[in-house]
């Protein structure tokens, strides 16, 4: 389904995940694949100092980090150690920690209930499994080692869905063939 050069790229990560150049050159492509490809992580709040007028004696800084499956915490500790090279600077794990979860098994049984629902609603669509990069309770299941997914069945606009921001939308329509998606594959799982 994609460009000839994005599918060769693809498949150089898959036959080799250290592949940089070919990473590279998907996240251009596409920003979004970034957190799809690589453990990524990002400061997102920062502490320092106790006045407006004096020089900080301290600083603090948490990082978040979305870590793929099959990636340790602890390796990405030792990466984040490495790149900041400064041995005066502490990396320790805060409160919450993340639960190691092994990628949940994409089997026939799972899938095939998906592809024929999604047909006879939308007949030209293919369903491509892909992995989520926001926080879900599936982490907790899969690290319990019950298997989880997110299946959705919503269709966003191509200029994306504003997700986390102020105008955050989705089309009336596509809300209502993913009731109806989500409807009719429950019922088919429960048969089986």
């Amino acid at each position: 389904m994609a460009p000839p050069e994005v599918a060769a790229d693809m498949r150089a990560v898959v036959a080799d995940p250290s592949s940089d150049a070919a990473a590279q050159r998907l996240w251009t492509a596409n920003p979004s694949w970034n957190g799809m490809l690589r453990t990524t992580c990002v400061a997102t709040q920062f502490e320092g100092g106790h006045a407006p007028n004096a020089l900080p004696q301290r600083a603090k800084v948490n990082v978040n980090c979305r870590i793929l499956p099959g990636v340790s915490m602890d390796q990405v500790r030792a990466d984040l150690i490495r790149t900041v090279a400064d041995d005066s600077i502490s990396v320790t794990f805060g409160d919450e920690m993340g639960l190691a979860a092994p990628a949940p098994p994409l089997t026939a049984e799972m899938l095939d209930p998906i592809r024929a629902i999604a047909k006879t609603l939308w007949p030209d669509a293919r369903v491509v499994p892909t992995m989520a990069t926001g926080a879900t309770d599936g982490r907790f299941l899969n690290a319990a080692g019950t298997p989880t997914y997110g299946i959705s069945g919503v269709f966003a606009d191509a200029a994306g869905s504003g997700a986390h921001g102020l105008n955050e939308r989705i089309r009336v329509q596509s809300l209502l063939d993913a009731r109806q998606f989500l409807h009719e594959l429950v019922k088919s799982y429960t048969r089986h």
